[in-house]
């Protein structure tokens, strides 16, 4: 049974729309594990990102390629393949948490590697 909220989010601002396309926990780390190559599959990205729980990953992948950030390619093949990369919108969203992440890290002064360690994803966007 999928969730339905009961009120439908009402965006006020372009800003509030930017961050529900692509912000919160999940999304911005999907985009940026999927800028690193031109495409992956779901277990390559379960892997990348770590501790994401299998509903998790597959509710956030249909969300983002529903924001046409993200496209799923499924090839008719045994065993089936299917692959996500970004689209030309994903893409464009790259410059953003690319100034979000340098702006994080310039805010962290004390014990820097400790409290921001350097993703290697964030570490092709700088």
């Amino acid at each position: 049974m999928k969730y339905e909220p009961k009120i439908e989010k009402e965006i006020m601002c372009p800003l509030e729309y930017g961050l529900d396309i692509f912000g919160g926990k999940w999304k911005s780390r999907i985009i940026c594990v999927l800028s690193a190559k031109s495409t992956m599959r779901y277990n390559e990205i379960r892997k990348e990102l770590g501790n994401i729980t299998d509903a998790v990953l597959a509710s956030m992948l249909k969300e983002l390629i529903k924001d046409e950030l993200i496209s799923r390619e499924q090839y008719n093949e045994i065993p089936p393949r299917v692959e996500y990369s970004l689209t030309e919108k994903g893409k464009s969203v790259l410059p953003i948490l690319k100034s979000i992440c340098l702006w994080s890290r310039q805010q962290t002064k004390d014990e820097l590697d400790k409290k921001l360690p350097i993703c290697k994803t964030c570490n092709q966007l700088l």
